[in-house]
């Protein structure tokens, strides 16, 4: 149909491009191990095993190297293990300086520095209005409205 032939070898190069892609988008480090067994199976598709045992080679090589490596490379890489100095934020008073409305974002600014925020309990917090942040989600400040004395 499309004057070439799709063979097995053909068929694993194409799933470990694929999953190389997805890695790339990613950064999870997951999808990386599944184009190393393509690879794998690759080399059996050459070798002229049967699809049964490339799907078998594949599953097990992409487990293996997945159960043994992935911790070192996740280590070595220090993957989803960036500190930030955002912890140190919690406690502290902040000034809205974008309402926040309720399930939406306004904007506080605390120590000189501007974050998306969000109130703890869903309620209106005006411009101008001090706020107290409770805990962080994601890369939004939970605050709550201090009231004045």
């Amino acid at each position: 149909m499309f004057g070439f032939e799709i063979t097995y070898p053909l068929l694993w190069i194409a799933l470990a491009v694929t999953f190389a892609i997805i890695e790339a988008f990613t950064l999870g480090l997951t999808t990386i191990w599944f184009a190393a067994g393509s690879l794998i199976a690759m080399i059996g598709a050459l070798v002229g095993i049967s699809p049964t045992w490339q799907i078998l080679v594949f599953l097990v090589s992409s487990s293996i190297l997945i159960y043994f490596t992935r911790p070192f490379a996740v280590n070595l890489l220090k993957i989803g293990k960036q500190k930030t100095n955002a912890q140190s934020l919690l406690g502290e008073t902040g000034m809205v300086i974008e309402e926040i409305r309720p399930f939406q974002t306004g904007l506080v600014k605390v120590s000189g520095q501007i974050w998306t925020a969000k109130s703890k309990d869903d309620t209106i917090i005006e411009k101008n209005k001090k706020v107290k942040i409770s805990h962080i989600e994601g890369v939004k400040l939970m605050v709550e409205e201090l009231k004045e004395a």
